[in-house]
């Protein structure tokens, strides 16, 4: 798995007939202190999340396991919403938008 931050959503009207109703992210793949490591992965989502969310994302044949998206033709999805990081070397570091408060 990889963490990401979700930057925003992608809108295709004209795409695979699976895919009618799947919710679309963009997010950065980020390394633990929250540097990015890769941009503008599209990823289906599972669990609700939204711009500026961190999450969990499952890539490979793994992102197609996920019963809501189970067989998709997807290489990314969301799994995972993150509510902590805690990193031994260097603290915490936030997780969360403003828009979700635990």
């Amino acid at each position: 798995m990889k963490i990401a931050r979700i930057t925003g959503t992608v809108t295709a009207t004209v795409k695979e007939a699976s895919l009618s109703g799947t919710a679309l992210l963009l997010g950065n793949v980020e390394d633990g202190a929250g540097a990015v490591l890769e941009k503008a992965v599209v990823a289906a989502d599972t669990c609700g999340a939204g711009p500026g969310d961190l999450v969990l994302l499952a890539t490979g044949s793994a992102a197609r396991l996920p019963a809501k998206i189970g067989g998709l033709p997807v290489d990314a999805a969301v799994v995972a919403i993150i509510d902590h990081i805690d990193i031994k070397a260097g603290g915490a570091r936030p997780t969360s938008s403003n828009r979700r408060k635990s």
